[in-house]
């Protein structure tokens, strides 16, 4: 029997666990120890018989939607309803859980006196690491989304000045309660529980989302961060695979997923966020990587799922094993479908990594019509370098006295030494020393990817006062001349009327759009992915808000989707109020994802803001005038 190695993240002490035959899955994979803790039909009555208590509150759901269920009310069920839990409910709760349920308190409660927890200290403190991801990723319900959530409690430094309010704090659209999930029968509970009582659900790890997927009114949150567990397979063997392969646990980040990876000598394929959970909505969501070019996208590499579904029962999905999930979870989109608890993905051989890091600023002769030159540039050999394998990631910024000011963040060249590299890259830089260029190239040459994104990637602050929106620019766009100097003229136009750019040179691998799962097809045709973003300051008045926010949806993203007729965006770092968003992220795979959804859950367990099904849905309130509110009701829309 193969006994993997099992490595569970505490403190970033690494330890081996040994499973017993009992706990496998399917061919190589076996389950976590978290896995193995599950709830039956059986365990539900006994545990509830010995309380006196009904199994109808915890009850699993049906499994097909062919099977009777009573009438929904048209609204999720909130605080105050006569139909929300009274406290011995809640207590019962917590006592299946295992003592795992947490009532919400803010983070920045501790700011506000009237929560009981007041110090100066540690409101000082937390003021200053308030942008800190890292340090928000550790408490239950803060996230990164927090405009959408209603800001309802930042610390007062951070609270927006267009209020009009008294500042103070409340749970606003922050969960209601969090079950600190440690296993996955307190999945299942918090399932069938909110499902029963008609009682919003989310899904958070991290809460690195720029659209407010795992927050909401209300809610219970399935807080999965804990989920740590890991395990390498050398020669995992299942569906036609055979080589190296990792099954990662619901709570690993992409920064222990490349740790893990330089520690056995292989490459995984991840996102450039170190903050960033690596099963969540970054695979469920497609999941770009500084190796797309050469590896596609990271839900390509997905071998097989555990998960929980609406109906509160664990399966698998694989190829074989429930394969419409297996399709619809590897670039569907998270939050929608089921609560993944684990997946295994394949593993690639170390690979030589090159990267590039440099910036600039337009001053005095080097003007701003000279960086955009430069910029031009570089953009006709976005083709080529793709095609070479190449991916960048770099932004041009406004800076406050009016110039520009441009980073590449890391240009990252795989299966590349950096005596290629330059050979490579040494045309472009020729043009440059003509435009006279102030650059200052970082080249930097190492033996594994993990060290190369260690370097290169920096963590991400996190921030209210932002809002982007984004597009592909496919091939067709870019490798023609005509349509390309327009592509870079509307970039330019938007960059000029304020706008920040953030740019992507990557492509996805010949034979990709052969690949039989849910993600985008619009992202197999991509030379580059471009988001314009704005930002502003807590002081602001909102009117001036309220005008950046709305020109990035109604004035500057079409000028960039006239241009590309019939692509996309990507999911994950889209516009929040993205018109069209079942096309843009979906394509002509959407109607099979709706049919997924309805199948697997029609009473609509889960609802995640622009994913697939929530058309039917609606929330009360906006931010603003035109943004969703997470604090608000969640409601079926009416029909007309």
């Amino acid at each position: 029997m193969l006994v993997p190695q099992i490595i569970i993240f505490g403190g970033f002490v690494l330890s081996q666990i040994a499973l017993t035959a009992g706990t496998k899955v399917s061919n190589d994979a076996h389950l976590f120890p978290y896995e193995a803790i599950q709830l039956s039909d059986g365990d539900l009555k006994k545990i509830l018989h010995s309380k006196s208590a009904s199994t109808s509150l915890f009850d699993f759901g049906r499994t097909s939607t062919k099977a009777a269920h009573k009438p929904r009310a048209r609204c999720k069920t909130y605080p105050g309803d006569l139909t929300w839990p009274s406290e011995p409910i809640w207590n019962l709760f917590d006592d299946l859980l295992g003592g795992a349920l947490i009532k919400t308190v803010p983070e920045a409660s501790l700011c506000y006196p009237e929560w009981g927890r007041y110090s100066a200290v540690e409101c000082e403190e937390l003021t200053r690491s308030w942008n800190n991801s890292t340090l928000r990723i550790e408490d239950p319900t803060s996230i990164r989304s927090i405009l959408f959530q209603g800001m309802t409690c930042m610390p007062p430094n951070y609270t927006a000045a267009f209020l009009g309010r008294s500042v103070n704090c409340s749970v606003g659209g922050f969960p209601e309660y969090t079950v600190n999930v440690t296993n996955v029968k307190q999945i299942q509970l918090g399932v069938n529980i909110a499902r029963n009582l008609n009682i919003r659900l989310v899904i958070k790890n991290t809460g690195h989302d720029f659209g407010a997927k795992s927050t909401g009114k209300g809610a219970i949150n399935l807080w999965t961060h804990h989920l740590k567990d890991a395990a390498f397979y050398k020669n995992y063997k299942a569906h036609g695979y055979s080589g190296p392969a990792f099954k990662f646990g619901a709570g690993v980040q992409v920064y222990e997923a490349y740790k893990l990876a330089r520690q056995h000598n292989v490459t995984v394929i991840g996102g450039e966020g170190k903050s960033v959970g690596f099963i969540g909505g970054y695979i469920q969501g497609g999941g770009h990587s500084p190796l797309t070019s050469i590896y596609g996208m990271a839900a390509d590499h997905v071998l097989s799922i555990q998960l929980v579904t609406a109906a509160g029962r664990f399966i698998t999905a694989d190829p074989k094993t429930n394969p419409d999930l297996f399709w619809a979870l590897r670039g569907g989109g998270a939050g929608t479908f089921a609560v993944v608890t684990s997946m295994v993905v394949k593993a690639f051989p170390r690979i030589t990594t090159t990267t590039l890091t440099y910036n600039m600023t337009s001053t005095g002769t080097f003007t701003k019509e000279k960086l955009w030159a430069a910029q031009r540039a570089y953009i006709d050999g976005f083709e080529k370098y793709a095609d070479l394998g190449y991916y960048s990631y770099y932004r041009i910024r406004h800076l406050p006295g009016g110039e520009l000011y441009h980073d590449m963040t890391s240009m990252v060249a795989p299966n590349t030494t950096s005596a290629q590299f330059r050979a490579t890259m040494a045309p472009l830089w020729g043009k440059w020393e003509q435009l006279g260029v102030p650059f200052h190239p970082v080249i930097r040459e190492f033996d594994n990817f993990p060290d190369a994104w260690e370097l290169a990637f920096p963590h991400e602050i996190w921030t209210w006062t932002m809002r982007q929106a984004s597009r592909f620019l496919p091939r067709d766009t870019l490798s023609d001349p005509v349509k390309r100097a327009a592509m870079v003229d509307s970039i330019k136009s938007v960059s000029d009327e304020g706008a920040n750019i953030l740019l992507f040179n990557m492509r996805n691998p010949p034979g990709s759009d052969q690949i039989n799962n849910a993600v985008n097809p619009a992202w197999r045709d991509i030379l580059g992915f471009a988001i314009m973003f704005v930002t502003w300051n807590v002081t602001d008045p909102e009117p001036y808000v309220t005008e950046l926010s709305r020109n990035l949806t109604y004035e500057w993203n079409p000028r960039w989707r006239a241009l590309t007729p019939g692509s996309g965006t990507y999911m994950s770092e889209s516009d929040y109020i993205e018109p069209d968003w079942q096309e843009s992220f979906h394509g002509d795979k959407y109607p099979r994802l709706v049919a997924i959804k309805q199948e697997w859950d029609p009473e609509d367990v889960f609802y995640a803001t622009n994913a697939v099904g929530s058309e039917k849905w609606e929330l009360g309130e906006e931010i603003m005038g035109h943004l969703p509110s997470q604090n608000s009701r969640l409601c079926l829309k009416e029909v007309e």
